[in-house]
């Protein structure tokens, strides 16, 4: 019998608990049995069979580190399942994807707004091991400015802007906190080393800062009243708090107009961001639409 019939003459409760080892082998790099235990509810024993057949089924994928006391991720992993993209990008931000009708998330740091991009999952998967673990990535970068280039950075949070995902983490080249765009990224390779303490993320003031907007009606667009139902606003408002590192990115998804006299016209332009200053010292405020620097110091985003 040959691993797909295998899988097909399972009961789908226990191809969902297979798809879940494979899963955090992929992603995070490592599954204990309380980890099947906790999500499924199923008793230790149980969870001790499923990853023995995992193991069976697919022993180039799993080996065991009796010093973690854990299942671990092998290099010569091919996965048993099919897993799409964007199933897999919601289980690792929202806990679903799994199977699961409750909402875990699997990174501690994320921001996800919606997504229109599709990164190779081999290149994810090493990403967010190494967010999990903790531990710097070499990797091949494209580029627009600088082209193909060799960093080492130290992920650690996944962003969802809209338009594409990417990386938060500090880059070794530019000695800063940046963004990197994960369909960019080649031969990723973790190295087994403990992170500076100035590259850890709370460290990224871009990151850790939580600016205040108030978004209102766009004072040139008619009927205001119906902006105010669309977005539940309360008081003629929407207040909203958000990472600095990713305010550009979703004031530029939702067309918020952040020039400081609503000068922007369009039926796109629905909302006005009501004080621009708000903005300030937000890097990436460059990419909001109408926004002006109030110097120069802020003219650029860091998003490579």
């Amino acid at each position: 019998m040959n691993h797909s019939e295998q899988l097909s003459s399972l009961s789908q409760s226990q191809r969902e608990r297979l798809a879940l080892v494979e899963l955090r082998l992929w992603f995070v790099g490592d599954i204990r049995r309380q980890d099947i235990v906790d999500r499924f509810g199923v008793k230790s024993a149980a969870a001790s069979r499923d990853l023995a057949l995992y193991k069976e089924l697919a022993p180039c994928n799993i080996d065991y580190d009796a010093k973690a006391k854990a299942y671990v991720y092998q290099s010569s992993f091919v996965a048993l399942f099919e897993h799409a993209t964007q199933r897999v990008l919601s289980w690792l931000t929202e806990g679903f994807g799994d199977g699961s009708t409750v909402a875990r998330p699997v990174l501690g740091a994320f921001e996800a707004p919606a997504s229109l991009s599709t990164p190779s999952l081999d290149v994810l998967a090493a990403v967010t091991r190494s967010i999990c673990a903790r531990r710097p990535l070499q990797i091949r970068y494209h580029s627009i400015s600088s082209g193909e280039t060799e960093r080492v950075i130290v992920p650690f949070a996944l962003v969802d802007t809209g338009l594409r995902w990417h990386i938060r983490a500090f880059d070794r080249k530019s000695r800063e906190f940046r963004d990197f765009v994960v369909t960019r990224i080649e031969a990723p390779a973790r190295l087994n080393e403990e992170p500076q303490a100035s590259e850890r993320y709370d460290n990224d003031i871009q990151w850790t800062r939580i600016v205040e907007l108030e978004l209102v009606p766009h004072p040139d667009q008619p009927h205001p009243e119906i902006t105010k139902m669309d977005y539940g606003m309360v008081g003629g408002s929407l207040r909203m708090k958000l990472r600095a590192a990713t305010a550009g990115y979703i004031l530029r998804q939702w067309s918020v107009d952040c020039s400081p006299d609503h000068s922007l016209r369009g039926p796109e332009y629905r909302l006005w961001l009501k004080d621009h200053l708000a903005l300030y010292g937000v890097k990436n405020a460059v990419l909001a639409p109408g926004y002006a620097p109030v110097d120069a110091a802020h003219a650029g985003a860091d998003c490579d």
